[in-house]
């Protein structure tokens, strides 16, 4: 009895150590599963889902026949996830690894891996969250990407992920540079600096969103999860932007701009040529330049737009302004005569000069001579109010519309503000400021039959994602020229520039009629106009009588010469002819024949 009832006792004991332990245990799981759910479910989910940064891609530029001028390499961003890097030790190993590979100082990425949270400061309030976040380098190249990757899994390191992203590339180097701009990149943010790069920002611009996703214990995304599915988000590419730029043009304007900066060794220079019908501008270049593949070389003085920010005066390309003007006013004809006073010429107490002592001379004859004085007595046949609303219609104070910023509206006076001498130099491009674009845009005018336009730059956007495309509005204003042989008398005279007797005969084309005007201006410098340097310009149209395009070529200082005929008119000439061929366009006479006569 006595051993039964011991055997009963002990029982009875395990018994109730078992249901002493099982309520214990019970009310352990119901502490954890039900208390603590919420803050064990939050270390679970901490430990094994990461955040990743999923972007879309950025829009790229074209030029106008499709040609890809700004596109983006695939590369990888590096991330690194702290908490799932381990031990102190190992993150000093991949630290000295990331150094080494990608050239990074040791010290500030172990600083950075090696924080395991981030604290958070929110109404006033200070948290502090584990950090599964840490950017370690981002646009790397796949190679080296691929080459780091291989090493951290062959040391059995975890922690770090690589994330499909792209880089900014110009596959033409220089080419149009001054116009398409580049790019900043702070983090995940790119930002345009210059050029359509910044213009179009917002358009080009790819959306991007942070992605939560579950991992395996070594540290591998698992390829599906429902926090994936919970968190897609709605990423977009950016939208693609043709220009109005033809790219063998462009290539064959640069060629000759650098043909003209090592002959003449100017300062700067600058070309531009535009479809007078339209507006588009087939090609625009600049030096210096620079290589936005490139940063190290680029300096601020080579990717300031001088196309749309220089200003300069003029000189004799504004003549044809102001005898067209007075040509649609019916107040001369093309063969009124005016007296040239042999060279020089008082007015309001200053004097007027012409490079040549010329006397009587015709209309016709003061355009193809250049003559200032005669451009003067003009323009004082006009009066200033005509004069002055016939350079406003040519669209001198005004912007030209294309989509780069700063555009300078250039100088140009309101008339309650001419002084007395403002008549006889305004016409002959002295006192009034332009930009490239703006000359450009009144040539247009002048060879369209006397349209006003707005330039384009921008021929259509492409929303890739869907296919749309949008084209960009062309603006044509009124015809400012009233009378119908206005046009073809300025035309005519000014051919007479290009041929035997003008002041650009170097600026002809073999086979073509080309129209146009030299300038030869001074560079107003501390208050007077300098004896040493000078803006030489050509600027005209060809075919003369029915314009492929107008073209400006400028050279901002030329060495050894100074005028717009000796140094701009030939580089108009090879770019002109080279053009023409390329665009198929037939000739005005066989060159050939007319040389045998």
């Amino acid at each position: 009895m006595i051993r039964s009832d011991s055997i009963s006792v002990r029982i009875k004991l395990a018994v109730l150590v078992f249901v002493i332990s099982f309520i214990a245990l019970a009310a352990r799981l119901y502490h954890v599963q039900i208390n603590r759910h919420d803050e064990l479910y939050s270390k679970a989910k901490n430990k094994y889902t990461a955040v990743k940064t999923d972007k879309g891609k950025r829009g790229e530029i074209y030029d106008y026949e499709g040609n890809l001028m700004v596109g983006n390499i695939p590369c990888s961003d590096i991330v690194a996830d702290p908490i799932n890097i381990g031990e102190d030790k190992k993150c000093r190993e991949i630290c000295e690894i990331m150094a080494k590979k990608l050239n990074l100082n040791f010290n500030e990425l172990y600083k950075k891996l090696s924080q395991k949270t981030r604290k958070v400061t929110r109404d006033g309030k200070k948290y502090t969250y584990p950090n599964r976040y840490a950017l370690v380098e981002s646009k790397v190249d796949l190679e080296i990407a691929e080459d780091i990757k291989k090493e951290l899994e062959s040391k059995k390191l975890r922690g770090i992920t690589l994330q499909d992203s792209s880089k900014r590339y110009y596959p033409k180097n220089k080419l149009l540079a001054n116009i398409l701009g580049f790019i900043s990149v702070d983090r995940d943010n790119v930002i345009g600096v210059i050029g359509v790069e910044k213009f179009f920002n917002n358009k080009i611009s790819a959306t991007s969103a942070r992605v939560t996703f579950e991992r395996a214990r070594d540290g591998i995304p698992l390829t599906y999860s429902p926090e994936q599915e919970q968190s897609a988000p709605d990423v977009k590419d950016g939208l693609n932007i043709y220009l109005t730029v033809r790219e063998p043009i462009q290539a064959i304007m640069e060629e000759e701009l650098d043909n003209l900066m090592e002959k003449w060794k100017p300062k700067a220079a600058y070309a531009v040529m535009a479809d007078p019908y339209t507006g588009n501008i087939i090609a625009v270049a600049q030096r210096p330049t620079y290589n936005p593949n490139d940063r190290a070389t680029m300096m601020a003085e080579a990717w300031r737009n001088r196309i749309t920010e220089d200003i300069f005066e003029p000189g004799s390309t504004m003549k044809p302004f102001a005898v067209s003007g007075a040509l649609d006013e019916g107040v001369v004809k093309p063969d009124t005569i005016f007296e040239c006073e042999k060279g020089r010429w008082y007015y309001a107490g200053k004097l007027l000069r012409d490079s040549h002592p010329y006397g009587m001379m015709s209309v016709s004859q003061i355009i193809q001579k250049s003559s200032n004085i005669g451009t003067a007595k003009i323009a004082i046949s006009m009066g200033e109010k005509r004069l002055h609303d016939t350079l406003r219609n040519f669209g001198f104070g005004k912007r030209t519309g294309v989509p780069l910023k700063p555009e300078t509206r250039g100088i140009f006076r309101q008339l309650k503000k001419w002084d007395k001498l403002s008549i006889t130099r305004f016409p002959i491009g002295q006192g009034i400021a332009v930009s490239p674009l703006q000359l450009v845009r009144a040539y247009c005018i002048l060879a369209n039959g006397g349209k006003y336009i707005n330039l384009r730059l921008v021929d259509r956007i492409e929303n890739p994602d869907t296919g749309v495309v949008i084209k960009m509005p062309f603006e044509e204003g009124q015809k400012i020229f009233h009378n119908k042989e206005t046009h073809n008398n300025i035309v005519q005279m000014m051919k007479l520039v290009t041929q035997e007797g003008g002041t650009a005969k170097e600026a002809a084309v073999k086979g073509y009629y080309s129209a146009g005007k030299t300038g030869t201006s001074q560079k107003f410098i501390n208050g007077n106009y300098s004896e040493s340097n000078f803006f030489a310009t050509f600027v005209g149209f060809i075919p003369a009588d029915k314009p492929a395009f107008v073209l400006l070529v400028t050279a901002d200082e030329p060495q050894r010469s100074h005028f717009g005929g000796t140094v701009a008119a030939p580089a108009f000439s090879k770019i002109s002819e080279k053009t023409l061929r390329y665009l198929n366009v037939p000739t005005d006479y066989n060159y050939e024949e007319v040389a045998k006569k």
